[in-house]
Formats: structure tokens, sequence, C-alpha cells
């Protein structure tokens, strides 16, 4: 297949492109240099994905996002295209094996995170690969101007000038101009196509609500509007507390947030877009990577720290095309209460290496050691055991992250899997010794092949012990005995947190932490929630206006479906066209003269009502500007 339409077909079964999405696949394909700006919600994966088949070789998709990354490698998976992602809480083991494959395994998509773009490991294996396309997918990351900032992005411009590309793609779904011209700057892009659609959505109503009571209008609003909602909120134990008072009323509703289980959150979830559960009550955990088009309402109880968040979360709703509302509740307390976060999120430098020694120490490494490894992280037990306060130690850990030293991976999902270490000589006079164990060894051939030598298969111990017609205890007995053979590796299934040491450990004199860069990050925080609070306190702009203004996208044009625009259509109504008509004197009026008349009315609403009066041969216009009457 060589036409996008048509892969566009056969993968996704979209008949049709969205908006811009054509463009930037021709873009990419003539090998122009390209920067997508797509708002939540515009289908930024298609625009790399497509041109990602059509081309010969391996797409490197760059991103920050672990869990984006897994779910995109399994999306890709589901449609029978070949996709990986490299990612702490893999073994080095398995790594090689996910590189060689890329190199000799038809590999189509490899995603990872831009630290692992200084891996000496990947850049040996880079060498021999055919890299058809490189994607930076959050590239709002590279600026510092951003609102999340990772330096590791600074390096990518190393890493191109180290391995040009032929063809490179950018993407994010929100950057103010000042970050657009940073991304340009920070990756030199040389006389790159920019695409950027409108941050105006035409079905979306913007709407924030000021009050004590906030609970009570999220009631009000899900009795209003039909449909599926998500209701935003700061923490998990207030997640827990709506859900349980929504269902109190007669709502079906669920609360997701990252501390439920794997299984907790895949039924949620699969209820929630299935339309089994009307209302999901999440924190920010929630969202990321959902394709549900028929969310009627997205609601924030608590107040987001940035537009670029809130406008990300909003944008989940309405995208069917069909009418949707963004509602946010908030009070006087809100403001306080998130004014002492963001003080409490402003840790200092003296404290986080506080944080980094009592890891460092956690886990034994010595200066210049733990680069790549991964180790389980419980975040209860290593503040307990290290007397950290919790708060600003969550802040600390992000800090670190950001810097590039660690990697933190939140409760990601892995099932068991087996990769065959003994050659097949060795492996037959291994089975005639251990008849015991033989029967398991020819069960997971029948299941996997010789894939078993090529990669690391997942396994279901519970479906093996049918087969075998044995107790699942057993099974995984045998598992580890072959494991303990050095037969397999086997790695079972985890849902824990994993930390992951993206380099060695370094002196603290060392770590590439300044205060100067922590204060004046801490400043641009203030300043960012000061905009949300121009946004929910400002009650005479069109509120999409103000978002498109945020961004960039500068106009006079109202949306006219927001909270203010309706308020405007409210007065328009008092606006009596026979006032209009008395109004005109016999010589007759000019339309600047007309409007002071009626200056209190929004013009465009005057204008309708003339227009509707010249269509009834009420009034006429006689020249180009004076208004009489019939």
């Amino acid at each position: 297949m060589t036409d996008p339409k048509e892969i566009l077909h056969n993968y996704w079964g979209f008949e049709h492109f969205r908006e811009s999405q054509l463009e930037i696949i021709e873009s990419v394909l003539k090998g122009q240099n390209t920067l997508a700006l797509l708002p939540t919600g515009g289908g930024k994966s298609i625009c790399f994905q497509i041109p990602g088949l059509l081309l010969e070789g391996v797409t490197l998709v760059v991103t920050p996002l672990i869990a984006l990354m897994i779910d995109q490698v399994n999306e890709l998976k589901k449609r029978n295209i070949k996709a990986v992602a490299i990612h702490g809480g893999l073994s080095s083991r398995e790594i090689d094996i996910l590189l060689d494959n890329c190199i000799y395994g038809g590999i189509k998509f490899l995603y990872l995170s831009p630290e692992r773009l200084a891996s000496e490991l990947f850049l040996a294996r880079l060498e021999k690969m055919v890299i058809a396309l490189f994607v930076i997918d959050e590239a709002h990351c590279i600026s510092q101007w951003g609102h999340d900032f990772r330096p590791y992005y600074l390096k990518i411009k190393d890493f191109t000038e180290l391995f040009p590309m032929k063809k490179l793609i950018a993407l994010t779904a929100s950057a103010t101009e000042e970050v657009k011209k940073d991304i340009i700057k920070q990756l030199d892009l040389a006389d790159p196509k920019v695409f950027q659609n409108s941050y105006a959505r035409a079905n979306l109503s913007y709407v924030v609500f000021k009050g004590e009571n906030k609970f009570q209008k999220v009631y009000d609003i899900l009795n209003k509007v039909a449909g599926s909602s998500i209701v935003y909120v700061g923490s998990r134990k207030r997640a827990e507390q709506v859900s349980r008072d929504l269902n109190q009323k007669g709502i079906s509703a669920q609360f997701y947030h990252a501390g439920l289980s794997f299984d907790e959150r895949n039924q949620r979830q699969a209820a929630w877009i299935q339309s089994k559960l009307r209302v999901m009550v999440a924190t920010n955990a929630f969202g990321m990577g959902i394709n549900k088009p028929d969310v009627r309402t997205v609601l924030h109880l608590d107040l987001p720290q940035t537009l670029e968040a809130y406008y990300q979360e909003a944008g989940r709703a309405g995208r069917d095309g069909l009418k949707a509302y963004a509602v946010l509740l908030f009070h006087d307390q809100d403001i306080v209460e998130t004014e002492k976060r963001i003080s409490r999120a402003a840790v200092d430098i003296k404290f986080i290496k506080r944080v980094y020694q009592a890891l460092s120490n956690r886990y034994k490494l010595a200066i210049g050691s733990g680069a790549g490894l991964s180790f389980d992280f419980i975040y209860l037990d290593f503040i307990n055991d290290f007397d950290l306060p919790a708060y600003p130690t969550v802040f600390a850990l992000k800090k670190l992250e950001n810097a590039g030293l660690i990697q933190l991976t939140e409760n990601i999902f892995q099932k068991s899997k087996v990769s065959m270490l003994m050659q097949r000589e060795a492996l037959y006079q291994f089975q005639v010794a251990h008849a015991s164990l033989d029967p398991l060894i020819k069960v997971l051939f029948r299941l996997h092949g010789g894939e078993l030598y090529t990669s690391y298969m997942m396994v279901n111990e519970a479906d093996i012990a049918g087969v075998l017609k044995i107790n699942l205890k057993k099974v995984k007995e045998q598992l580890h005995l072959l494991h303990d053979y050095q037969v397999i590796d086997y790695r079972m299934t985890t849902f824990k947190p994993q930390i992951e040491f993206v380099e060695g450990r370094l002196d603290l004199g060392s770590l590439p932490i300044q205060s100067v860069d922590l204060q004046k990050r801490n400043q641009q925080t203030e300043n960012k929630f000061h905009r949300v609070l121009h946004y929910v306190n400002t009650n005479h702009i069109c509120r999409t206006r103000m978002l498109q203004d945020y961004f960039g996208e500068h106009t006079d044009l109202g949306c006219g479906i927001c909270d203010y625009c309706l308020s405007k259509k409210k007065v328009s109504i008092d606006l009596n066209p026979l006032e209009i008509i008395r109004s005109i004197p016999p010589q007759g009026i000019d339309m600047d003269a007309l409007s002071v008349l009626f200056k209190l009315y929004d013009q465009e609403d005057l204008i309708t009502v003339l227009r509707k009066l010249v269509d009834e041969n009420k009034i006429y216009f006689e020249g180009d500007a004076t208004i009489k009457k019939r």
C-alpha cells in the first residue's frame, strides 16, 4: 500500500482524515522538517504512524510519557503493526533483544524516552538500524518556557547531529507562541513546515462557576446534560468521596486514580468507555490516550495549575463534534489551597540532595554505579524508612526525574513473560535429564515456537496449567525451577511502581540542578497559575478567545457558546426592534450614530436585528450607510 487514505481505512477503519492530518503526512513524506500543533483530540499519532507504515525502516518515537508510550504500542499491536517500547522495568537482556528485533525483526515503531538517546547500548545498535522517521512527541518539553520542561529534550539536537535524520516531525497539543519558537530553535529545524489548527472548538462550551456548593452544581449539571462525563479532582481521597456522593444521588460513578490495581483500572475504564458507567471521577492519571468521542461534560472540581493542563483535560469532551461542555467550578478558598500547594512544591536544592542521597542509600549504589538499573519503588516505604515529608518528597523526585537522573514508572502492569536462554542441543540433554519439566518446555514451544529465542513472549500461567492439567501453583513452581536452572528467563506478572537510574549515581556536588534554575521554574509556575486565575476571574471576555490568546492565536471573534457569549445573547433579548425603529429620525441615521445610541448592547446583536428589520421591509439603507424607516 502506498496511499495514506488506503492505510487509514485498512488499519484504522476511517474513511476521511481530520483537519490538517493529510497535509502533515504529505509534508513528512516529502522530507520537510515538520512541526504539528494539534489540539487535544486532533489525532496527532496518525500524523506519524501512517508515514511510518509507508516508509522503509523503523520509526523512532521519543516521548516522556511512559503510560502513553505503552498504550500506543498496545494499540498498534492490536492492528497487527509491529511496535515496541523501551522503558524502566525492562531488564538489560530484554532491551538488548528488543533492539535486535528493531534491526532484524521487522519492527516498525520503537518508542523510547529522550534519556535513552544517550544510552551506549542504544547508540551502538542504532548504527545498524534503518531509521525511516524521527518523531519528537510532546515537543513542548524541549522549551524552558513550556509547562513540562525536560532537560534531556535539549540533547535531542546533539543526537540528530550524530545521526542526521532525513525525515523528522515534532508534535504537541498545546504550545504558546514563545514555546513554538523555542521548539524550532532548540531542534534547529531548518525552514520547518508548521501546521497549527485553531485552538477554538466550535462545539465545546467553556463555562466557569464560582460558588461554595460545588458538588450540588456538579449534580445539577449532570442532571441537566445527559451522557458520559469526566469529573476531575485534585486528590485520590476527593475522587473516592465525590464518586460515593454521586452514587448516593443515583448517578452511576466510579473513581479512578493511580492507587488502583491494574485490573480495577482496566475494568472501570472499560465500563466507562462502553457507557455501562456514566461518570468517571478521576485525578489527572485518567484520560491519557483514551479515545471516547461521546463525552458530553468534563467538569473540574479543583483548579488546574496551568491553562495547558486545563485545555488538554477539557478537550476530552465532544470529540464526536457534537455539543459538549467544559465546566470549571471554584471558590476563593480553592485559590488559597492551590497557592499553598504550589508553595510546598517549591523544594530547594538542599532537600533535593537529601532525597537523592536517600535513594542512593536505599538501593546501595556506589558513586558511578546504577546506570540503567531498575528497582521496585514503594513510595510510602521509602519516605517512612528515611523519615522524609510526604508532599515535598513527591516534588523532589519530580525535579530529579526532570533533570534526567531517574525515571519513575507508576503502577505499569507487565504480564508474565518468558525467553529461552539454553541453546537447543543443551536443552535436549536437559529435557532428558529432567523428565518432570519436559512437558512444560514442550508446551512453551508449542505456544510460541522459535520466537522464544528471539523475543520475550507473554505467557498465561493459568492457560498452561489447563493444557498440562496441573494446578496453577505447580506451573509457577516449574517456571521458577527452569529460571533457576538458567533454561529460561522467567519474569512474573508485576504491578509495582519502578524507579530507574538513568545515569550512574553522582556525587551530590555534581547534581545537574542549580538553585537559580529552581527559582526560575518556581516563578514560572506561579506565573502560569496567575493566568489560570485571570481565566476564572474574568467575566467580560469570551472564554475560548482567552484560551486562544494564551496560545498565541489572536482573534476578535467570540465562540458564541461559552458562558460569556451566552450571557451577551441574553442581553440581546432585551434589544427591542421597535426601539430601534423609534430611534431613527425622519432624515435617517448612520450606523456609527445608531451604535452610540445602543452602546450598552452587543454590536453584532444590533446588526442581526437590523438585518431582520430590512428583511421585514421595516427599514432600508440609503446609499452605503444611512438607515431610514419605511
